[in-house]
């Protein structure tokens, strides 16, 4: 099992499921995904589009004032 990180705190919608959905393609079942995230429409919208598409999230967490950490599985 690996666990890898992303930080998205810099991009906005789309690029933020963009660049999330080719580090889950990455994933192999059992693997852990590690995303830093910005409040607002990415921590509203990444974690139930990763979810829809059969990834569990794990762990929804705040890192600083207005980051998120979101850890996802395969």
């Amino acid at each position: 099992m690996s666990a890898l990180k992303l930080d998205i705190t810099q991009d906005r919608c789309p690029m933020t499921f963009v660049k999330t959905k080719l580090k889950l393609e990455e994933l192999e079942p059992g693997d852990t995904l590690e995303i830093l995230l910005t409040t607002g429409e990415p921590l509203e919208n990444l974690p139930r589009t990763v979810t829809e598409q059969g990834y569990t999230v794990l762990e929804t967490s705040l890192v600083r004032e207005n980051v998120y950490k979101v850890v996802i599985t395969k």
